[in-house]
């Protein structure tokens, strides 16, 4: 099957408007992803809606970032239409979001890397005008996004900016965008904190069981904050979620002040002193990245994604254990043959060693750390499961104790935390 000059090879998914493939274009033999719908379709929707296809193309393909995705081509068959555009073989982050709540550093370098690609879209008069987590791709390169599907973005200058129309999904949508005014890049503005607040705290920022509920939600009510979602958040970056999710568009700050805003963020999570968490957090945020999207999507749906947990769960053997494990004590000697030997061959006895941990008090576990449990027990069962099958040596299941051992880092930074804001 063949459209256009580009050769199908199989199909992805259906995206917003229409079918997408995995083709290849034989004059370069480089693999693309063809997003097309049909022309017919485009038609009934309104006489405008075959432009306005096009023109998805047109924008987007002014965009060269490496956080958007590239268009390649556009056109048309005698009954399709579509664009030709990067293929990109990781997963989106909706995914990982379903999988598991984000650890803090990844969740602030994808918001950061977001900002970024929306501020050089609206410095070049583009609105996307539909972001959420399925329009964000992570490529498998060190956590490199991608965003997608400028389906219904359209140029700042068009006369063509589909005003009264609800465009959007509704639990990321600004609250002009929920009642049909004109928006511009603030409303992405709006859309990238619902998707920061659900990266922090896994759950949505506005949600119902209807879609009244959540339109009357976003234009009325503020979510719960944050920080009584998730206690170890930056007052900094609480401070810049309230600022992107404010009901008055002019009261929230632009794409490029968002960006500036998290690199001072995690400049500060970065220079912070070693004795706080931060610092401890941010060399693992590196390998927390190459671990959380360096897999293809095929590996994720197999293994999960089990970035953020615990190292509760693998401690030393209590001390009654250790006691009873000592080998038994040899046949008694008499008295002073005893004594004399012991006297003679006995070493000093080694000094006590101070407890460490004797004089710091039982914390009180916050919704974060029993929900980091909470997984460490998903990940033990399903490393039972798999020695059900498997020896240790396997790669699933040695990949299950790479998770593990990520979990233990995390819950040992965050429990430093909880004492030192409980000890205050």
């Amino acid at each position: 099957m063949k459209i256009g000059r580009y050769e199908i090879l199989d199909e992805i998914g259906q995206g917003a408007m229409g079918t997408v493939y995995r083709a290849l274009d034989p004059l370069i033999e480089r693999e693309v992803a063809i997003k097309t719908v049909d022309i017919a379709q485009l038609r009934s929707e309104g006489p405008d809606a075959e432009a306005r296809f096009l023109r998805e193309a047109q924008s987007a393909g002014r965009l060269s970032h490496p956080n958007i995705v590239t268009i390649y081509d556009v056109g048309e068959t005698d009954t399709l239409a579509y664009i030709a555009m990067e293929y990109l073989s990781g997963s989106t982050l909706r995914d990982l979001m379903d999988r598991s709540l984000l650890p803090l550093d990844l969740a602030i370098d994808t918001a950061l890397q977001m900002a970024e690609a929306l501020a050089f879209a609206h410095e070049h008069g583009v609105v996307h005008r539909d972001i959420k987590p399925a329009n964000v791709v992570v490529t498998g390169r060190r956590g490199r996004i991608k965003l997608t599907d400028f389906g219904i973005a359209h140029l700042l200058n068009s006369n063509q900016t589909q005003t009264g129309q609800m465009l959007g999904s509704p639990r990321y949508m600004s609250p002009e965008q929920a009642m049909g005014r004109e928006v511009d890049g603030r409303s992405d503005i709006f859309s990238l904190g619902a998707v920061l607040y659900e990266m922090l705290t896994g759950r949505y920022a506005f949600d119902g069981d209807s879609l009244p509920t959540i339109v009357y939600r976003v234009v009325n009510e503020m979510p719960p904050t944050a920080m009584h979602m998730r206690g170890t958040l930056p007052p900094a970056l609480i401070e810049l979620l309230a600022r992107m999710l404010h009901k008055n568009p002019a009261s929230r700050p632009n794409a490029r002040e968002v960006a500036t805003a998290l690199h001072a963020v995690v400049s500060a999570r970065q220079t912070a002193s070693p004795d706080t968490p931060s610092a401890v957090a941010e060399p693992m945020s590196r390998s927390l990245r190459v671990f959380a999207f360096g897999t293809p999507l095929g590996v994720f749906l197999l293994i999960g994604v089990g970035i953020i947990v615990i190292e509760h769960f693998v401690s030393a053997p209590p001390p009654a254990l250790l006691q009873s494990a000592e080998p038994e004590a040899a046949p008694a000697l008499s008295a002073p043959v005893a004594e004399a030997s012991a006297a003679e061959s006995a070493p000093p006895p080694p000094q006590p060693r101070q407890s460490r941990t004797a004089s710091i008090p039982p914390i009180k576990p916050d919704a974060y750390l029993q929900r980091l449990d909470e997984k460490a027990v998903e990940l033990r069962v399903k490393r039972t499961e798999l020695l059900l099958r498997y020896t240790e040596q396997h790669p699933d299941v040695m990949q299950v104790d790479r998770q593990l051992e990520q979990l233990r880092i995390e819950r040992r930074r965050h429990v430093r935390l909880l004492q030192k804001q409980q000890a205050g």
